[in-house]
């Protein structure tokens, strides 16, 4: 099997890029604060991140070759408005708050909401069935970042 295709892989390359968020959130939260405009360093981001990533689809063989046949559902274009939300309120509340607070914070959503899309298997997810296991990995992972927090 290729080692692009192990699950150690997908681990580390996840784990690599969760290092990237609060590199991101301290860099364009203080962008945003010299900038006097969230918004602004959001927009910025933006449009570092689509320049990258079209050079990304460019040098990987551009877009696909055959027509897509099937119908595609709208709702699996939302996406972006998650992660603008996600930059726009992470540039704004990050000086404010803390970089640490605000990621905890976010982490904590997240574990809440892969969960339940997890165990319904929402939007095309593996499904990955609620287990008692389960429940306990997430209570540590609540109690780990309450106790990262708790001066709130």
């Amino acid at each position: 099997m290729n080692v692009f295709q192990q699950p150690i892989f997908y681990a580390l390359l996840m784990c690599v890029a969760g290092v990237g968020i609060p590199i991101m959130a301290a860099l364009n939260g203080n962008l945003g604060a010299k900038l006097h405009s969230p918004a602004l360093a959001t927009t910025i981001l933006f449009i570092v991140g689509g320049v990258v990533s079209l050079a990304y689809l460019l040098l990987s063989g551009g877009m696909p070759k055959p027509p897509i046949k099937e119908p595609i559902p709208m709702y699996f274009y939302f996406g972006g408005l998650f992660v603008i939300f996600y930059i726009l309120s992470m540039t704004w509340v990050a000086p404010k708050f803390g970089v640490g607070n605000a990621i905890s914070m976010v982490l904590l959503g997240q574990l809440m909401s892969m969960v339940v899309i997890d165990h319904y298997g929402l939007w095309g997810a593996l499904k990955q069935t609620m287990s008692m296991q389960r429940l306990v990995g997430l209570a540590f992972m609540i109690l780990g970042v309450y106790l990262t927090v708790r001066r709130i």
